[in-house]
């Protein structure tokens, strides 16, 4: 089976051309229904939609323009929703910054986006800073508590001037050499993404759910398939600024959460949870999906042993607003695999020329290629690297299809490291090692963790007459990078393999043991 999926452009946008166009939406149709739970905070959707409407006027009084880009740079409390909406709304572009950022990786995405403005609460001691007066283009430091407390009477909202191929976000992804490079999500492709999760029956989120927003807004994931299908919907959003899993499992049974996104990590923490916390926790969950990494099948077995509630996996990319297959679509979790389709994604399997795989070839395992409405416009500035002419995108990822046509992952194409679904290229963390004086040479492989799916280990050839330490090393890597990025473990070895071009060659270090075989 080389191909599989409904042709792209299943259903529209439902009349919907900017994304800030659901909250209007959600308003006329849910208006005193809430909208999100943070904390004391549970604003109503006609309320909230007044709120964005305020903080767009807010950011246009600042000067910020139509397809200017705002950085967001916040956790999962109400600030994250209200200024990604307000600024849609004004027209603006939304660059999410992962909260976990050192200076050195924040000045890289700001200062390759061209930022103008960046909304963060971070009250300078931590990393703003120490690199705001290196970005020339950045012309605002904006708090929320700040833009609450700015006066909006007599000021109104700017019409939206921006939708369908219009940029809406910009979001990073790391690839596996370089820095991470800006995706170019339009408001047509996050919207069409929304379309097709939500074409699924049974639906993933409806207006009477009760949605668990605990993955990271800025995160694709949980910025498109949690607050983006909670809006779609018109559903209400318990907002969770940290996963602690018997304090979530708490808050779920307090809001009778019905309907969440997870990860990996967060499965295999509940799955080891007391079963009668669990089983309060999940009582009223009739959906959970999970992403960004495969689900280990005995969290998925445990899950539902106690829980009675079946966790459907799915398969995506940031490239693709993001998702692309589902067990969710066939109705029945399948351990190992990450299920079909959603409606109107394309789905091919190529071989090394790029051909369609030919099962009567007894060819059944080739390079996941994807075509759909949700597709991204290509890399930051010039759309570099995007579909081909006739809109597939090659993701990467090589599968296959089972005989009910549920595709299964089995490996990556390049050396690409998954933590907690987060990317982590092996070249950005050599690169801070490699400036420790006491590393000669090191490579970066990904070790299987039962929390995170991945971790990181730096396999390290020590100077001469150097003794580094274990510690040591971890602890310098974090001075340059997130902690998800940093190395978990450090292994010493007097020489490297390398291949005949000079290069480290991670197949060899596969044969001896490091890393995935």
């Amino acid at each position: 089976m080389g191909q599989l999926g409904a042709p792209p452009g299943v259903r529209g946008s439902a009349g919907l051309q900017n994304l800030a166009d659901l909250v209007t939406r959600a308003a006329a149709r849910h208006g005193s229904r809430c909208a999100f739970v943070a904390g004391g905070q549970r604003p109503t959707w006609t309320e909230f939609a007044e709120s964005v409407s305020d903080r767009a006027a807010v950011l246009a009084g600042h000067g910020l323009l139509p397809g200017e880009r705002v950085a967001l740079m916040l956790p999962n409390t109400l600030d994250f929703p209200l200024h990604y909406f307000a600024a849609l709304r004004a027209g603006l572009v939304v660059v999410p910054v992962n909260i976990g950022y050192t200076p050195r990786e924040m000045l890289h995405i700001l200062g390759d986006s061209g930022a103008a403005a960046l909304v963060t609460d971070d009250d300078g001691s931590r990393t703003v800073s120490d690199i705001t007066a290196e970005l020339t283009e950045l012309r605002h430091v904006l708090s929320p508590a700040v833009l609450t407390s700015e006066e909006t009477v007599g000021t109104h909202s700017p019409e939206v001037s921006r939708r369908g191929e219009d940029l809406a976000v910009l979001m990073y992804t790391s690839g596996t050499s370089g820095q991470p490079r800006g995706a170019m999500l339009s408001h047509r492709a996050m919207l069409a993404n929304l379309e097709q999760v939500g074409a699924i029956e049974p639906a993933a989120v409806t207006e009477r759910d009760v949605v668990l927003l605990v993955l990271p807004l800025f995160h694709i994931y949980g910025l498109n398939v949690g607050l983006g299908m909670q809006a779609w919907a018109g559903a209400t959003g318990v907002l969770v600024e940290r996963f602690e899993p018997q304090e979530c499992l708490r808050l779920m049974s307090a809001e009778r959460v019905s309907t969440l996104a997870g990860a990996p990590p967060m499965y295999a923490a509940w799955s080891r949870c007391d079963p009668a916390e669990l089983q309060r926790g999940f009582a009223a969950v009739r959906v959970a999906l999970s992403g960004a990494a495969p689900l280990p099948p005995q969290a998925l077995a445990a899950m539902r042993e106690v829980t009675g509630v079946a966790v459907y996996e799915g398969y995506g990319l940031t490239e693709t607003a993001p998702v692309l297959t589902s067990t969710l679509v066939g109705g029945e979790p399948k351990p190992g695999s990450i299920g079909r389709p959603v409606p109107g994604v394309e789905l091919a399997l190529w071989d090394a020329d790029g051909l369609p795989v030919d099962p009567d070839e007894d060819e059944d395992t080739g390079q996941i290629a994807v075509r759909g409405s949700n597709v991204f416009a290509g890399y930051w500035p010039d759309g570099r690297d995007g579909p081909d002419a006739e809109g597939w995108l090659a993701t990467g990822d090589i599968g296959f299809l089972d005989d009910e046509g549920d595709l299964h992952l089995v490996d990556r194409l390049k050396d690409l490291i998954l933590v907690s679904g987060f990317n982590v290229y092996p070249q950005e963390v050599e690169a801070v090692l490699l400036a420790h004086p006491g590393v000669r040479e090191v490579a970066v492989v990904g070790v299987p963790d039962e929390l995170t799916g991945e971790s990181v280990r730096a396999i390290v050839v020590p100077a001469a007459a150097a003794q580094p330490t274990e510690k040591e090393l971890i602890e310098y890597a974090g001075r340059s990078l997130a902690r998800f990025k940093c190395p978990s473990a450090v292994t010493f070895v007097p020489d490297l393999p390398h291949s005949v071009t000079g290069k480290v060659s991670r197949a060899r270090l596969r044969e001896m043991g490091f890393g995935p075989a």
